[in-house]
């Protein structure tokens, strides 16, 4: 994976969109005391680099009725079978993150259910079911602290 440098005015712009994504690039461009055709130029060109991503809504779990977050270790019969593993952690809706770690687990997630009694089904009957899986430890998380993006970069000088 390539790293990119980035200046201070992408600096700036990144701050900005990340405190709120639906800011209009001329209100952008008026923070910065450039033109809304810089900031235009400027994000597509960190979108095409792949340091935008994307825009999207945070979405509070707890207001869908999500009010169960939970980490799950998962351990694996053998690591050969990551690839189809994680092909089958992808149909299961309630799974958002999915990671390949070192250490104890080979697999490591984060899931969202409306209640324990779903966590318990999600468990048995989704995770228990996925071929290659011998085992999950899970965690229950009483309360996100906080979230947030990583730091963005200094500009070298």
């Amino acid at each position: 994976m390539e790293n990119f440098q980035i200046d201070d005015t992408d600096r700036r712009i990144l701050e900005i969109l990340m405190e709120d994504a639906r800011i209009p690039f001329l209100e952008v461009a008026r923070k910065l005391g450039v033109s809304g055709a810089t900031i235009h130029q400027r994000v597509k060109s960190l979108t095409r680099r792949g340091i935008i991503k994307g825009t999207c809504y945070e979405v509070d779990p707890g207001r869908l009725g999500y009010r169960t977050c939970a980490y799950i270790g998962i351990y694996l019969d053998e690591a050969r079978l990551y690839p189809e593993v994680v092909e089958e952690l992808r149909k299961i809706p309630e799974i958002t993150q999915c990671h390949y770690t070192t250490g104890g687990y080979s697999i490591f997630i984060k899931v969202y259910t409306r209640d324990n009694e779903h966590l318990k089904e999600v468990l048995s009957d989704k995770l228990q079911a996925v071929p290659g899986i011998a085992r999950t430890e899970t965690f229950i998380s009483l309360e996100e602290s906080f979230s947030r993006q990583v730091p963005l970069p200094m500009e070298e000088r």
